[in-house]
């Protein structure tokens, strides 16, 4: 190892005076920078409860890209950007250079960490890289927001011989581990507001609440509306033996409640799943009761189904509580099924498709399209060859090529366990809906808006048993997951990276980003020589050493990564 290399990991070199950083004053490219270019500011101060940290790599977000086109228009933005600047990046891998005097029996210049970027303190949102400073720029503070906030610590260790860029993509692939260990409720919720609602079909069923309606568990307000007679008398009747609260409601569209946690509709009706979705509370569950189709699809907001995390069940038992829990939501990819990657070829999806594949119980059928010819098949390339050593089938096809349309209409007569939709588009959540088979799981990944309505048969929810979930992000827990598979080695974030540069290449790898450029990640090394953004089959003539160590030719290793930095560092 070069004593420079072993320099910059012990980071005990003296800092600058200055800091470099990039500043997004507002929406679009042209606020980002100073006439599209870094800019230089004082050092950061640190406190006698702080730390100063050197970013070592930071991977562009396709969240990173929200924030440009939307400026502070953003839900993470609460603040005026152009007197106080975002600056971006979640992504980030970093050193500690500098220990305030009251926390040196706790850390140490050299440290390494990742970053939960969802942090949280006293209740409040100071995510990294919106409202606390992020990882393009060459140094950051980490304050008592992230050291001791609602959840701990947000600072995660990594041990030394871990990779920068290992490091740096923990946080995006976290995202992706946490997509299949979502766990949704299997009982009304306890304390919580329950609402019932009747059709004017519903009389012939004998209802009830067998279990998570008494004195171990119930909620604590009980709306109802249109309940068949029989079934009111007996919730009024144990409702009042609980001192649980009643309120008839007449009109569905006057509730007396801002959110409920649970709605259960007793029969199929069309319009009242539309007309009281929207009175659902973070992760609220939607059960329906009925043995008959829907009249019509139904408009769901699938941007709540994705970040409020609202789930619809149902069946046609008329026992509230089995309905809850006689099937519970599945959320890991089942094993041995058959699987079909919507918008597979991108830097999320390629991660997805990767974990799918290194599962140690695979599907048997791996079906990924995406309407990008050139990145469709660099994920073939990446992956097809492990694929069948494993013993699935892996299928890359272009829908929008007539041949591979006709391959793929064969999928999808045969219908697939699990969609995994990662382009957030509701037209095409609505068409690909309709190809789950019985107990399938519709998984919306992609980040579409909260408020983006997609046309779906609910029926399939009660008379099929089809689950549409969906998620925003990663927790504390899902980063230590995924941190720890990748120090065994069992994970290797470093197959998606696509693309490499300096910090003065930030400005091209987020438009990049935006354009779909790249089939993988982007990273930036805050720290290296100017180097433009460079894709790494270019490496083979612009570093044919740190070429020499990727491998295939075509992903990036600690071995690159460790010669890369001995040749680009100052």
């Amino acid at each position: 190892m070069s004593d420079k290399l072993s320099d910059y990991r012990h980071a005990e070199q003296p800092l600058p005076d200055e800091n470099v950083i990039w500043p997004l004053y507002g929406a679009g490219l042209e606020n980002l920078g100073r006439d599209a270019k870094p800019i230089s500011t004082p050092m950061p101060e640190c406190g006698p409860d702080e730390l100063i940290v050197r970013h070592d790599a930071t991977g562009i977000c396709f969240s990173d890209v929200k924030v440009l086109r939307l400026g502070q228009e953003h839900p993470r933005i609460y603040r005026d950007m152009k007197t106080r600047p975002v600056v971006l990046g979640h992504e980030v891998a970093m050193t500690v250079v500098k220990v305030g005097d009251d926390l040196k029996d706790k850390y140490h210049v050299g440290d390494r960490f990742v970053i939960q970027a969802d942090i949280i303190k006293d209740g409040v949102g100071y995510a990294y890289g919106y409202e606390i400073e992020g990882g393009f720029s060459k140094y950051g503070r980490v304050d008592q927001r992230a050291l001791n906030g609602d959840e701990g610590n947000y600072l995660l260790p990594v041990r030394n011989d871990l990779g920068i860029v290992e490091g740096a993509l923990v946080e995006p692939w976290a995202c992706v581990v946490a997509a299949y260990c979502l766990e949704y409720p299997t009982a009304l919720k306890s304390g919580g507001t329950t609402w019932i609602i009747g059709t004017d079909a519903n009389d012939k069923h004998p209802y009830t609440i067998s279990a998570g309606f008494d004195a171990n568990s119930h909620p604590d307000h009980l709306l109802l509306t249109n309940v068949p007679a029989n079934f009111a008398t007996w919730l009024r009747e144990r409702a009042q033996s609980l001192g649980i609260e009643v309120t008839p409601v007449d009109d569905p569209a006057n509730l007396p409640v801002d959110k409920v946690d649970d709605i259960v509709l007793l029969g199929a009706d069309a319009d009242l799943v539309e007309q009281a979705s929207p009175h659902l509370a973070d992760g609220g569950v939607f059960a329906i009761i009925a043995d008959s189709p829907m009249s019509r699809p139904v408009q769901i907001d699938v941007g709540r189904v994705h970040y409020n995390r609202w789930i619809y069940i149902g069946g046609s038992q008329a026992d509230v509580a089995k309905v809850f829990a006689d099937k519970p939501v599945r959320s890991p990819l089942k094993a041995g099924g058959s699987s079909w990657f919507v918008g597979a070829a991108g830097p999320m999806g390629r991660m997805h498709v990767q974990r799918a594949i290194e599962l140690p119980e695979p599907p048997a059928v791996v079906i990924c399209t995406d309407v990008s010819d050139h990145r469709l098949e660099d994920l073939r390339q990446t992956f097809e060859a492990d694929a069948v050593a494993k013993g699935i089938e892996f299928v890359c096809l272009n829908p929008a090529n007539a041949d591979a349309a006709e391959k793929l209409a064969r999928y999808q007569a045969d219908k697939f366990d699990d969609i995994v939709v990662l382009a957030p588009v509701a037209k095409l959540i609505s068409d690909v809906s309709q190809y789950l088979r019985a107990d399938g799981v519709l998984n919306v990944f992609a980040g579409v808006a909260r408020g983006t309505m997609a046309e779906l048969d609910v029926s399939d929810v009660y008379l099929k048993g089809a689950r549409w979930i969906g998620q925003s992000g990663s927790r504390i827990a899902d980063m230590r997951t995924t941190l720890s598979q990748t120090e065994a080695g069992t994970l290797s974030p470093n197959r998606a990276v696509a693309a490499v540069g300096s910090l003065s290449a930030f400005r091209d790898g987020l438009q990049a980003v935006r354009d779909a450029v790249f089939p993988g990640k982007v990273v930036i090394f805050p720290h290296i020589k100017e180097m433009p953004l460079t894709p790494l089959p270019e490496l083979k003539d612009k570093l044919p050493t740190v070429y020499a160590k990727l491998r295939d030719g075509r992903e990036w290793t600690v071995e690159a990564e460790e010669e890369f930095l001995r040749l680009m560092l100052p």
